[in-house]
C-alpha cells in the first residue's frame, strides 16, 4: 500500500452534469485559474484536503467521449492521460445513467483509479426511478461508486474519502471484453507498446485506441501494425460497449419508464419547430422587462449615494483649496465617468441573474437546439448559437467560447458574428439612449437592438456563406439535458463573477479613460480651456463629423464618445457625462441636461437620430479586451485586422440608413 502524500485529482464528466457545480462546491474560494499550456482553453484548479492528505482539484472541459473532435476535448484527454494526474473522479448525471456510462467505461481503460460521483440523485428520487448503488459498483469492477449532490452541497466528505483510498488501493481491473478475435489484438498491442515504451501507464487504452484507428494516438505512439490491425475496429468497440451498458442499466436502474416526462411535455413548446423561436424572444423580452422596471427601481439609491459623493468630494477639495482644475478632474471627470456607469448595476445585475437562471435550468441548450434550422442555412450549427448566447453577457469569453466548435472554418466565422450580440456593456447606452429619447417604450427599444444583433448576425453569417460556397456544415449534435431546479449558490457564484468583472472594468479601464477624456477636453494647443469647443477633443470630432453626419450623428461630442467606446463601451456613457459636464447621466436630471444640451447645438437632433446611434454602438468596433481576444483565439492579425473594419463599415452604413430612412418616415 502507498503512502499518502499530495494527490492530484482530475474531476471528468459530459456537459451539464454537474462536474462545475461540484468541483465549486468541493474546493469553495480555494481556485486558481490560468490557461492549459499551448492553448487558450481556460483551467481551474482547486483545493481541498481529507484527513491528513492534499487534494489539487482540477476542473476539466466537459467531454461525451476521450474520442477528440474539439479543443476541448483534446485538452481533457490530454490532462486525464497526464501522469501527474493521480486519481479521476468521474462525475455523472444519474437521471441520464445511461448515456453517461460510455465516457466511464473509457476512463476504467486508463489504467488508473477512478471514482464514481452519481450527482443530481435528487432529480432521479424526483421521477420515482432506483439505482441499485451496490450491484453499479460491482459491474464497473468494485470502483467506488459516491452518491452526492453538488446542489445541496451533500456527499462531498465520503467522495473525498473514497478518492484518498481508492488511490491508495490502486486502480480497478478489466470490467469489458471484446471478444476473442479483438482481444488477441489488443494483446499483440499492448506487448508492442511494452515493449517500445516500457514506462506508459495506460497500455490498455492506448492498444485499443490503435484498433480504432485513432489519429493523435498513432502519431503520438508511432509503431508498426500492419500484422495485427487490418481495419478500423472502432465500431465493434463500441457496439460491446454499449452492449455492456445496455446490461448495466437492466440490472441496476428501475422504473426508467417515468424518466424524463416533465422534460418532455415542457420540450414539446419549447423545441416546437415553429413556435420555438417566438418563445425565445418573448423570454428574452420579459428578461430585459424585468432588467428596465426593476433595475430603474432599484437604481435610485445608487443615485442618491453618487449625488452625496460629488457634492462632497467637491466640498472636501475646495475646502483644503485644491486647484480648479483638480477639482474639476475629480468631479467632472472621475465621479461622473465612474460614478456614472456605477448607476447602472442593477441593471446588470439583474440582466445576469435572468441568464443564470436560464443556462442553469437547462434551456439555453435548446435554444441552440431550437436555431439549428436558422444556423444551418448560414453553414454553421446550433452549437455556434451557444456563443452568441454567451455575447448576451461579454463578448471576450463568448469568442473563447467557439474553441467547442470543430472546425477552423466554424470558428472564425462565428468570431466574425459574435460581436454583433449586445454584450451588457452596451446595456448602459441602451438604458441612457432610450430612456433620454423613448421614455414611454425604453424597454422594447433596447430590447430591440438585442433582435437587430441576431438578425444582422445571421445575415452576415448568411452572406460570408453564400460567397464560400462548398462549405457543408454537419448537423447539430447537441446534449438536451434534464430540466432543474436552478441552484442558488451556482446562481450566485456566476453573477458576483460577472458583477466583479464590471466594478474591476469600473475601477481600472473607465477610471483610466475617464482621466483621458477630461484632458482631452480641458485642453487645447494653448493649454488648459474653458470652453470643451477649444479642446484638441473637439477638433479630433470635428475632424470626423462629416464621416458620422450622414447617420445623424454630427456631433464632435458623440465622435469623441464613439472612439472612446473602444476601450469599452460602458465608456460611451461615461464620455457623455464628462462632455456634457453631468454627475450622474443616468439620473432624469442628469438625462434632461444631456438633451437640452444636444438640443442647443442640434435642434433637430431627435429619436431617429438616438435610434441610429444605439445601431451604430451594436454593431461598430468590438472594444479592445475583445479585439485581443479574436487575435488570441484566431492566431492572426489578418483576420483581427479584417474583423474590426468590416464592423466599422457596416455599422456605418446600418445607423446611414436607419437615419436617412427614418427621416423620411417619422421627421
Amino acid at each position: 500500500m502507498r503512502g499518502k502524500r499530495e494527490i492530484k485529482v482530475a474531476f471528468v464528466g459530459n456537459p451539464n452534469c454537474g462536474k462545475t457545480t461540484l468541483f465549486n462546491a468541493v474546493t469553495g474560494s480555494r481556485l486558481k485559474v490560468a490557461n492549459w499550456p499551448g492553448v487558450t482553453v481556460e483551467k481551474k484548479e482547486g483545493y481541498a484536503s481529507y484527513e491528513d492528505c492534499g487534494l489539487t482539484i482540477v476542473d476539466t472541459p466537459g467531454i461525451y467521449s476521450l474520442t477528440c473532435y474539439t479543443i476541448e476535448e483534446k485538452v481533457t484527454r490530454q490532462c486525464v492521460m497526464d501522469d501527474e494526474i493521480d486519481a479521476i473522479v468521474n462525475v455523472v448525471d444519474a437521471s441520464s445513467l445511461e448515456r453517461n456510462l460510455y465516457l466511464t467505461l473509457q476512463l476504467l481503460e486508463l489504467g488508473k483509479p477512478v471514482v464514481l460521483a452519481l450527482n443530481m440523485m435528487d432529480i432521479v428520487e424526483e421521477r420515482g426511478m432506483e439505482i441499485d448503488l451496490h450491484r453499479l459498483p460491482e459491474m464497473l469492477g468494485g470502483i467506488p461508486v459516491v452518491s452526492v449532490s453538488a446542489a445541496r452541497r451533500t456527499g462531498l466528505g465520503i467522495l473525498l474519502h473514497a478518492v484518498v483510498h481508492h488511490y491508495e488501493e490502486g486502480p480497478a481491473g478489466n470490467i469489458l471484453t471484446y471478444g476473442e478475435e479483438i482481444e488477441s489484438r489488443i494483446a499483440k498491442l499492448e506487448v508492442m507498446m511494452q515493449a517500445r515504451f516500457p514506462d506508459h501507464s495506460s497500455v490498455r487504452w492506448h492498444a485499443i485506441k490503435l484498433l480504432e484507428y485513432d489519429e493523435d494516438v498513432r502519431e503520438e505512439h508511432p509503431i508498426s501494425v500492419i500484422n495485427v490491425v487490418d481495419r478500423s475496429y472502432e465500431k465493434d468497440i463500441i457496439q460491446k460497449k454499449y452492449a455492456y451498458i445496455e446490461k448495466i442499466i437492466k440490472e441496476v436502474l428501475f422504473h426508467k419508464e417515468k424518466k424524463a416526462a416533465f422534460t418532455d411535455r415542457i420540450d414539446s413548446v419549447l423545441t416546437h419547430p415553429i413556435w420555438g423561436v417566438p418563445v425565445f424572444l418573448l423570454i428574452m423580452c420579459f428578461v430585459f422587462f424585468l432588467t428596465f422596471m426593476v433595475g430603474d427601481f432599484l437604481k435610485a439609491g445608487f443615485e442618491t449615494v453618487l449625488s452625496f459623493v460629488a457634492a462632497e468630494a467637491a466640498g472636501a477639495l475646495k475646502f483644503i483649496n485644491c486647484a480648479p482644475w483638480l477639482v474639476s478632474l475629480v468631479v467632472d471627470g472621475i465621479i461622473a465617468g465612474v460614478g456614472g456607469i456605477l448607476t447602472f448595476i442593477p441593471n446588470i445585475v439583474i440582466l445576469f441573474l435572468a441568464l443564470a437562471v436560464l443556462e442553469d435550468s437547462g434551456y439555453m441548450s435548446r435554444v441552440a437546439y431550437v436555431m439549428d434550422g436558422i444556423m444551418g442555412k448560414a453553414g454553421l450549427s446550433g452549437k455556434a448559437f451557444l456563443p452568441m448566447i454567451l455575447g448576451f453577457g461579454c463578448t471576450v469569453p463568448a469568442i473563447m467560447a467557439t474553441r467547442a466548435l470543430e472546425t477552423e472554418y466554424d470558428r472564425r466565422k462565428t468570431m466574425l458574428i459574435t460581436p454583433f450580440m449586445s454584450c451588457s456593456a452596451r446595456l448602459p447606452i441602451y438604458v441612457l439612449f432610450s430612456g433620454m429619447f423613448f421614455p414611454r417604450h425604453s424597454s422594447a427599444v433596447a430590447f430591440s437592438m438585442y433582435v437587430v444583433g441576431m438578425l444582422v448576425a445571421i445575415l452576415t453569417a448568411l452572406a460570408v456563406h453564400g460567397l464560400e460556397k462548398g462549405k457543408v456544415n454537419d448537423s447539430l449534435l447537441i446534449e438536451l439535458p434534464e430540466y432543474k431546479r436552478p441552484n442558488a449558490r451556482t446562481i450566485g457564484i456566476y453573477v458576483w463573477t460577472k458583477l466583479k468583472d464590471y466594478l474591476e472594468k469600473a475601477g481600472t479601464t473607465i477610471f483610466i479613460a475617464s482621466i483621458i477624456i477630461w484632458f482631452v477636453l480641458n485642453f487645447g494647443i494653448h493649454g488648459m480651456v474653458e470652453n470643451p469647443a477649444d479642446s484638441f477633443g473637439a477638433a479630433i470630432g470635428r475632424g470626423l463629423v462629416p464621416v458620422l453626419a450622414p447617420a445623424g450623428l454630427g456631433m464632435w461630442q458623440i465622435v469623441v464618445a464613439l472612439i472612446s467606446g473602444i476601450s469599452a463601451k460602458e465608456v460611451v456613457v461615461s464620455s457623455f457625462a464628462v462632455l456634457f459636464g453631468v454627475v450622474n447621466a443616468n439620473s432624469a436630471t442628469g438625462m434632461e441636461t444631456i438633451v437640452s444640451s444636444i438640443h442647443a447645438q442640434n435642434p433637430g437632433f431627435g429619436p431617429v437620430n438616438a435610434y441610429a446611434l444605439m445601431i451604430f454602438c451594436l454593431l461598430y468596433v468590438p472594444c479592445a479586451a475583445t479585439i485581443a481576444t479574436v487575435k488570441k483565439e484566431s492566431g492572426s492579425w489578418k483576420f483581427t485586422v479584417k474583423m474590426v473594419l468590416f464592423q466599422l463599415l457596416l455599422a456605418w452604413m446600418a445607423a446611414v440608413i436607419v437615419y436617412q430612412a427614418g427621416s423620411l418616415f417619422f421627421v
